[in-house]
């Protein structure tokens, strides 16, 4: 006899618990009178792994593609404490950041730059995730603050995360509690160095090593109510 699945469960490492409330499949009319069944994990979601993106051009072409990335960073700031702060004055005219080729967008979609500034708790981990994986390659992480590094002030909660590079590939940390702009801006340029080098690969490193990361992840998020993979 087959065992019934509840739809409005979803099932991680051998335990059961409830979806999210918009997470579950239900029934919508459309503008047009039509009735539509909707699933979101199928419906919003890719379960799709991802894929390492080797490199297929000459060194010339990708030279010149490694500069035109390192001198265009769309930045996406997932600030979760005092590091948010310190991102601010870059957008203003004693910084200037803009005229280093520095962008803040507002959604994973618009950027290639992901800067998790300030502690980062478990519930709050999730979502860094998800909004990671779907920002499109190459992509890169700045690790902004002591707290992405080693818990900072945090780093004996039972709830704070310690390391940031054991759940995503981190490419530049900044260190300090907090960093002024101006470390900011050296963190950038430091960046910079590393994408035109050739050498921005965490998006691959991410890819090739999915299962390690995604089971790191797995094992302090025990409400995993999401694809694997939600692009």
């Amino acid at each position: 006899m087959m065992k019934h699945v509840d739809p409005n469960f979803v099932k991680n490492a051998d335990k059961e618990f409830p979806l999210r409330e918009e997470m579950r499949p239900r029934t919508v009319e459309t503008p047009d009178g039509q009735t539509i069944e909707i699933d979101p994990l199928n419906d919003y979601f890719c379960d799709a792994a991802p894929k390492v993106h080797r490199k297929s051009y000459s060194k010339i072409v990708e030279a010149f593609y490694n500069w035109a990335r390192a001198e265009s960073l769309w930045v996406l700031g997932f600030g979760t404490g005092c590091g948010a702060i310190e991102m601010r004055p870059l957008m203003t005219p004693r910084f200037d950041a803009y005229r280093y080729g520095i962008q803040w967008r507002p959604t994973p979609r618009q950027a290639n730059l992901l800067i998790v500034s300030g502690y980062l708790s478990v519930k709050t981990l999730k979502r860094v995730i998800r909004s990671y994986e779907q920002m499109q390659s190459p992509k890169y992480v700045m690790g902004l603050g002591s707290c992405t590094i080693n818990g900072g002030m945090y780093w004996d909660s039972y709830n704070t995360i310690k390391r940031l590079d054991d759940y995503l590939p981190v490419d530049v940390y900044i260190t300090g509690c907090m960093p002024r702009p101006e470390a900011l801006l050296s963190g950038f340029d430091t960046l910079k160095q590393i994408i035109k080098a050739g050498k921005g690969e965490g998006a691959n490193i991410y890819a090739e090593n999915f299962a390690q990361y995604k089971a790191n992840q797995k094992a302090v998020i025990k409400d995993w109510d999401m694809p694997d993979y939600s692009w």
